[in-house]
Order: C-alpha cells, then sequence, then structure tokens
C-alpha cells in the first residue's frame, strides 16, 4: 500500500521542503515586509504561509500524477518535471530577491518570468494529466495575485 502512495509522499516533501527553505532563508525579510506600504487587498502576514502549504502541497500531488505516467509517456514526463524543477527553482529565488535583497522591480519581472514557467508547467501537465494540471491553476492564480503585490509594493516604496 505505501508503494502506491510513495511517489506522492516524496512529491509533496520537495515541494513543502523548497518552500520551507525558502521561509527560512527569507525569514528577516518577511520581517521587513510588514514595514513597507502596502497596497489595497494586501492580506495579513499569518495568510502567506497556509496558502503557500496549500500550494506546494498541490504542486507535489500535480508533479506526482506526472511522474507515475512515467512509463506511458517518458519524454513528455521528463519535460515537465523539468520544468516542475525550473518552476521551484525561479519560486525559491522570487522570494530571495523580493524579501531579502528588496529588489521589487526585478523582483517583479523575475515573478512575470515564474509566470510564464507556471503556463508553461500547466500546458505539459495536461499533456499527460489534466488533474495534475488543474491542480495548478491555484498556483497561478496566486502568483498572479502576487505580481499585483510585488508591483505595488515597488511603487508604493520607492
Amino acid at each position: 500500500m505505501l508503494k502506491k502512495y510513495k511517489p506522492y509522499i516524496i512529491s509533496v516533501i520537495i515541494a513543502l521542503a523548497v518552500g520551507g527553505l525558502s521561509a527560512a532563508v527569507t525569514n528577516s525579510g518577511m520581517d521587513a515586509y510588514s514595514s513597507f506600504n502596502q497596497p489595497p487587498l494586501s492580506p495579513p502576514p499569518q495568510v502567506f504561509p497556509i496558502v503557500w502549504t496549500i500550494l506546494f502541497t498541490l504542486m507535489g500531488i500535480g508533479a506526482a500524477l506526472v511522474y507515475i505516467r512515467k512509463n506511458a509517456k517518458p519524454d513528455a514526463v521528463r519535460l515537465a518535471l523539468i520544468v516542475y524543477a525550473v518552476n521551484l527553482a525561479v519560486n525559491f529565488l522570487w522570494s530571495v530577491i523580493f524579501f531579502n535583497m528588496q529588489a521589487f522591480l526585478f523582483a517583479f519581472i523575475w515573478i512575470l518570468l515564474l509566470i510564464a514557467v507556471i503556463v508553461a508547467m500547466i500546458i505539459l501537465f495536461k499533456k499527460i494529466s489534466p488533474i495534475a494540471a488543474y491542480l495548478q491553476i491555484p498556483y497561478l492564480l496566486w502568483v498572479t495575485f502576487a505580481a499585483y503585490l510585488n508591483l505595488a509594493v515597488y511603487l508604493l516604496n520607492r
């Protein structure tokens, strides 16, 4: 029975580890975030870890749904998982750029790159597992909202 769930468990742990490492590395910058002029619709700080935990879990489940199809579509799965890994790296680096470096304009440009990678990931996931792709929609929506917050923080705090 564990064998059936192993890809999901490992994939979710990897995604949550990236999110946890990101939070650990950027913790001091996140504290400074509350001192910035905030845009309208800015959620309270305690919302972010809850939302990101859910989103990283959905990302991990989606990646596992893709991974388990590796025998049926090996080339498509390999490409989709490479783009997924790039997504995790770009996501991680956005946090460093925004929170630690406080390079808000560069972070906004970087988050546009992240959105493009997420869209590519969704397209690739959909060819393998439509459910895996649909699980990424909340992530795309949240990152799009984060792009709004990022741009607004840049404009309000320059």
